[in-house]
């Protein structure tokens, strides 16, 4: 386990397909809170909350929760991260930092534990997750993001060399769905936000393939498990209400 380490979730109340949702209520606590909590059982160091929104702030220090207020016209959760890295830990004390969604309610802590094996290898820039795809709907499902991943033999965490909604790589074999959880070095988080997008990275909607881009090392730990999803729906909404509902009943 890494000394240094802190988790910080990005979040915001606007969003398209399921407005304020961060705060919408699960079982008794809005989702955001959820999320918060899951954090904080993975007990990897300091959780904090990164948002624009002061609705979000009051939210989460009503339940003990340390957040920061970051500008809301921030374009994205990685410059909301850095932002609140910025206020947080000025004098760069801690030097990896994992990026969890706030949309994540039903998140294992487990796997938060497990996005920082990969840094056993110094070099490593960045890390994230993935599990082998077992339902023959995702190789064609263009929302589920496949990894072309330089995995050897027998071992559980290998080098990400491309990131696509289509299906890579091609040929016989087994094929990766990535898991949207990250860690990375605090160096490579001030080096990322200060790239310009790559023409690739606009084409695939994917923000990971701008660090690839510039020579970034991303390795993934694969690992054997259901993979978490995001809360985008009312019907995503529905099914997180189910799984927490049986989770508070164990």
């Amino acid at each position: 386990m890494l000394k240094k380490t802190i988790i910080v979730i990005p979040t915001r109340l606007a969003a398209t397909r399921l407005p304020r949702k961060p705060l919408a209520d699960i079982c008794g606590k809005p989702m955001i809170v959820r999320v918060w909590e899951k954090a904080v059982q993975a007990d990897v160091g300091p959780v904090i909350v990164a948002s624009g929104d002061q609705e979000i702030v009051d939210t989460i220090r009503s339940y003990g929760g340390e957040v920061i207020l970051t500008d809301p016209a921030l374009p994205t959760g990685t410059d909301r991260i850095k932002a609140a890295m910025d206020i947080y830990d000025p004098q760069g004390i801690y030097s990896h930092i994992i990026n969890i969604q706030g949309d994540l309610p039903t998140l294992d802590p487990a796997l938060v534990r497990q996005v920082l094996d990969p840094f056993k290898d110094p070099l490593v820039d960045i890390a994230t997750l993935a599990t082998p795809i077992t339902d023959p709907h995702e190789l064609t499902d263009m929302n589920v993001v496949k990894i072309a991943l330089s995995l050897k033999e027998k071992e559980s965490i290998g080098r990400a060399l491309y990131f696509s909604r289509n299906l890579v790589p091609s040929g016989e074999g087994v094929h990766y769905h990535h898991i949207g959880l990250y860690a990375y070095t605090r160096y490579c988080l001030n080096r990322f936000i200060t790239l310009p997008i790559d023409p690739l990275e606009k084409r695939e909607g994917l923000e990971q393939i701008r660090a690839l881009a510039h020579s970034m090392r991303i390795d993934v730990k694969v690992i054997e498990t259901e993979t978490p999803f995001g809360v985008d729906t009312p019907a995503d909404l529905e099914k997180a209400i189910r799984i927490v509902t049986n989770e508070l009943k164990t």
